[in-house]
């Protein structure tokens, strides 16, 4: 069967420590996820959810391997959207490699599909959860309030 891919890479300013920290503790993921967290025991086995600010579970699956803090790879289903639910499971590898004065972050988002509109959907997504992320690592704040801003409208900090 054939496969979508998507893949994005960033280095942050920042240790693996402290990057894996903000990946696993709600308190960051509440920061940089517009309002949502996932909720786990981030173990392999362990059943994973990404969760809204009111409850609402979006994805849902298990940990496939947590590997601190070097890889962490979560198996995961859509919950919402009834055509990104049937296309089953998709796959999320992150992983983590320090570099001279940064941590190179690699998101690998796969489905046995070909084509996927949950692989273009979270294309849409990833870029703005993981820029937020290192910013809020680097910076103390996030670059974007609001995942989907009107056209005209200013990126701002949270």
């Amino acid at each position: 069967m054939a496969k979508t891919t998507f893949v994005y890479v960033t280095y942050i300013r920042t240790t693996p420590e402290k990057l894996w920290s903000a990946l696993t503790k709600r308190e960051f993921q509440e920061q940089y996820w517009f309002g949502m967290h996932c909720e786990s025991r981030w173990t392999a086995g362990s059943p994973w959810q990404l969760v809204s600010g009111d409850g609402q579970v979006f994805d849902a699956g298990e940990i496939v391997e947590a590997l601190p803090p070097k890889r962490l790879v979560i198996r995961w289903q859509h919950q919402n959207k009834p055509e990104l639910k049937a296309e089953g499971a998709s796959l999320c590898r992150m992983e983590l490699e320090t570099t001279n004065s940064a941590v190179k972050l690699t998101i690998t988002h796969s489905i046995e599909r070909e084509p996927s509109r949950l692989i273009e959907a979270v294309s849409g997504g990833w870029p703005k959860v993981l820029s937020n992320l290192k910013s809020l690592l680097e910076t103390g704040a996030v670059v974007l309030a609001d995942p989907y801003p009107t056209a005209g409208s200013r990126a701002g900090n949270k």
